[in-house]
């Protein structure tokens, strides 16, 4: 993603003479950037979405620098006449890369997401967790510059939804951006760059940071060259970093974006050691969840 997307005092409503859905919203989507869409059911969150992801257009303001988008909705139409991988395949070719490209990429996501067993079955035969793994591979098979994500973790097993945390984590780490909704708190909790509230048809940027949710987090212990800094990846997106004796330190990094964290100190130049890594404290019923 090479600028900002941008939206000046948007609105939206169906129909002529149709009530306001969204008005007078503002917002700026940054390269690198992670945000959050939150506000209660029927407030316009997926409205806004769909704005943000090119597939509706505004009915006042503008919108202006358009990246590449990928976007995933809620409910994904699975009784389409493919098999995954010929779905994904047929997908890859249409955003131009090549049939052996885009057929080695349905693979390597269906596998990501614990999906390559259904990778020959009917799409109408599977079931909904299965069709919203499909969903989610399809918008990442391209590498979007911008991805959207419209309470896709909704129906995914436990493996499939830290997946998606660390599919999402790597977009803003290639310089990405990812806007959610999400209907847990905890989800990519202390991660976003910025929390945004749809209120009374409008947005509103939220700045209450204190009360937001804490995540699963994982310890990280590593170990750098003499006179060496953190990598600007591991510092930016650590919840804390203490030095516990010379050139060694002890990071606390929200458990979505270890991945990131620990490729970022193992490619440095010249590489950091690690240490240790502890994993995630999970809550039980976050593990337990379908």
């Amino acid at each position: 993603m090479h600028r900002d997307l941008e939206l000046a005092r948007v609105g939206r409503r169906y129909g002529i003479r149709g009530p306001w859905v969204l008005r007078g919203v503002d917002l700026t989507i940054t390269p690198g950037s992670l945000t959050r869409v939150e506000g209660a059911n029927g407030t316009g969150k997926s409205t806004l979405l769909r704005l943000v992801a090119g597939i509706d257009a505004p009915t006042e303001g503008r919108i202006t620098g358009r990246p590449r988008t990928a976007y995933v909705p809620e409910r994904f139409p699975s009784a389409l006449p493919f098999t995954p991988s010929g779905y994904l395949t047929h997908l890859g070719t249409v955003h131009g890369l090549s049939r052996r490209s885009a057929a080695a990429g349905a693979a390597t996501w269906l596998e990501r997401f614990g999906a390559a067993a259904y990778a020959a079955t009917p799409m109408a035969q599977l079931s909904k967790g299965t069709s919203q793994k499909v969903a989610v591979a399809q918008a990442l098979l391209a590498e979007p510059e911008l991805l959207v994500l419209d309470e896709a973790w909704t129906g995914l097993d436990a493996e499939a939804r830290a997946e998606l945390e660390r599919a999402v984590a790597e977009r803003t780490a290639a310089g990405g951006a990812v806007v959610f909704v999400d209907h847990d708190p905890r989800r990519l909790a202390g991660v976003p760059d910025a929390i945004h509230q749809v209120v009374d048809g409008t947005l509103r940027p939220r700045t209450e940071q204190a009360a937001s949710p804490v995540g699963p987090l994982t310890a990280v212990t590593v170990r750098g060259p003499a006179g060496g800094r953190l990598p600007a990846d591991a510092t930016r997106t650590a919840a804390s970093a203490e030095e516990p004796a010379p050139g060694t330190y002890r990071l606390t990094v929200p458990a979505s974006h270890s991945d990131v964290v620990l490729r970022a100190l193992l490619t440095a130049h010249p590489p950091w050691h690690v240490v240790s890594v502890s994993p995630p404290d999970v809550p039980p019923d976050e593990k337990d969840r379908p």
